[in-house]
């Protein structure tokens, strides 16, 4: 992949080209959608618009987004690392998809009322969202400390019968980022800086940024519910602030050019297996889910819009954050943005998304 800032002609080039995505995220910000954002597009292994617009917040006088500002990237932590690290053990032989949770998590099945269908639940499960588990419970508003998001997560219900329900669920992936930390044995966020980022050269990927670096990161909240003070350079998400920074849900920071390299090896695989890529981005039971291993694929009224392919993979963050990988095309887009501030109420996000996607297919035709 070709990762190189444009030369100022070069990118007013990419401006003319892409005018239209320009137009659509101007319009979002003026709209309040979010303040700025950061975004890249890879096409046939070379990045072909790298650039951002807005600023940190609404306040004119704050610091400007770049291309390579670092964002709270929330969910996108559930395919760039758990996923991640889930295909690379895979890969290496290290486990089984149909192992079930409880041999790695005992605590999930011990004393259960519902211990039946909690036997079933199995990492394939977790990875598809098919587990049976809730897709959110607020554990934060009596939990205070990572034990007690574990033990709470460990004691949900398993509402239906693993794979016959989709319900995407952070709980879930809580779980999973256990159960590999079990196998590593070590932290999850420690074990993909070094096992996965570190290979592919995502040198901005973090987790818990230090503080010198937390006023470079664009803030996702005032936070007026739980920690009562504005989040910046924190992750927002509170279940993975309990859990240390750091979930199998959220908690990863990351900027478009690290993220566009990590769609560079989904494309064109060095470090996984092509076969390994192949078997987590297929749609998973039950009928009518989009969501294949981790991974969630174009559905009617996609984020995606109405031009990337059923051979397509990507996910969302909760803070305004996208990836969206079309493995037919070979192209990649990362939208970055920090919608929640300075509350989560707005959703113009949903809207703005399609629009931005479909803006970017059309102007790769101008290159």
């Amino acid at each position: 992949m070709t990762d190189h800032q444009f030369p100022d002609e070069s990118l007013a080039q990419q401006r003319r080209s892409f005018a239209e995505v320009y137009a659509v995220l101007g319009q979002a910000i003026a709209d309040a959608a979010f303040p700025g954002c950061a975004f890249g597009v890879l096409h046939q292994g070379k990045i072909v618009l790298l650039d951002a617009l807005g600023d940190f917040t609404y306040e004119s006088t704050g610091p400007q987004v770049t291309p390579r500002t670092i964002f709270d990237v929330a969910s996108l932590t559930k395919v760039v690392c758990t996923t991640a690290a889930t295909m690379l053990l895979y890969d290496r032989g290290r486990i089984d998809l149909e192992t079930p949770l409880g041999e790695l998590l005992p605590g999930f099945v011990i004393g259960r009322d519902d211990s039946r269908w909690a036997r079933k639940v199995t990492l394939r499960h977790l990875l598809a969202h098919s587990s049976g588990l809730p897709g959110y419970v607020p554990l934060f508003h009596t939990a205070t400390s990572s034990m007690a998001v574990l033990r709470g997560c460990l004691e949900l219900p398993v509402e239906s019968e693993p794979g016959t329900r989709s319900v995407y669920s952070d709980p879930g992936f809580i779980l999973l980022g256990k159960a590999l930390e079990t196998l590593i044995p070590e932290h999850l966020a420690a074990w993909a800086i070094r096992e996965i980022f570190t290979p592919l050269g995502m040198s901005s990927s973090i987790f818990c940024p230090p503080q010198p670096i937390r006023s470079l990161i664009p803030p996702t909240e005032d936070d007026e519910l739980f920690r009562q003070r504005r989040i910046q350079g924190e992750v927002q998400d509170e279940h993975a602030y309990l859990l240390k920074g750091a979930g199998g849900h959220a908690g990863l920071f990351s900027n478009v050019p690290d993220l566009l390299r990590f769609s560079a090896e989904i494309l064109s695989p060095k470090f996984f297996s092509a076969a390994t890529i192949e078997l987590f981005s297929q749609r998973q039971p039950p009928e009518g889910s989009s969501r294949a291993l981790g991974w969630d694929t174009p559905s009617e009224d996609s984020s995606s819009g109405q031009y990337f392919s059923a051979n397509s993979i990507g996910h969302l963050g909760y803070s305004g954050c996208s990836l969206w990988i079309d493995r037919e095309a070979a192209v990649s887009v990362v939208l970055l943005t920090n919608r929640t501030w300075p509350h989560r109420e707005s959703q113009t996000i949903r809207t703005v998304r399609p629009l931005f996607h479909d803006a970017v297919r059309r102007g790769l035709h101008y290159l």
